[in-house]
């Protein structure tokens, strides 16, 4: 994978200076469905896998087990539709809005949250106003 913290990045300066990459260069991309709200998966990406996603319309990962890039979809056929791709306050995490076709796991469930069953955590409740 190619240093995508040294100069030469492919991205806009002014995004490119706003990303806190991790110490292999990659920033985590959290992808939902655009219109649902659904949370489909995590990926990775650094500068390079960003510049693709932003400039393709196609959501592309850095994949830090095949040490390669992949767009999501082409051999599988679930492919990311882009609609928009945002980075938090922090710089070090993006919010990618996709239109999923088909499954968005590597297992076939539609999201990588699906089969991961509930942890049973406490549910949480607002205090109630006015006391």
């Amino acid at each position: 994978m190619p240093d995508s913290t040294a100069p030469g990045s492919p991205l806009d300066p002014a995004v490119a200076t706003r990303l806190k990459r991790d110490a292999d260069g990659l920033v985590a991309a959290i992808v939902q469905q655009h219109d649902t709200g659904e949370v489909l998966m995590l990926g990775w990406m650094d500068d390079e896998a960003l510049h693709r996603t932003l400039g393709s319309g196609r959501v592309t990962f850095w994949s830090r087990s095949r040490q390669e890039y992949w767009r999501k979809g082409d051999t599988s056929g679930h492919a990311q539709y882009v609609k928009s791709v945002s980075l938090d306050c922090d710089g070090d995490a993006l919010l990618v809005l996709a239109d999923q076709v088909g499954a968005a796991c590597h297992t076939g469930a539609r999201t990588c949250f699906d089969e991961g069953g509930d942890l049973g955590a406490v549910v949480g409740h607002r205090p109630e106003e006015g006391r």
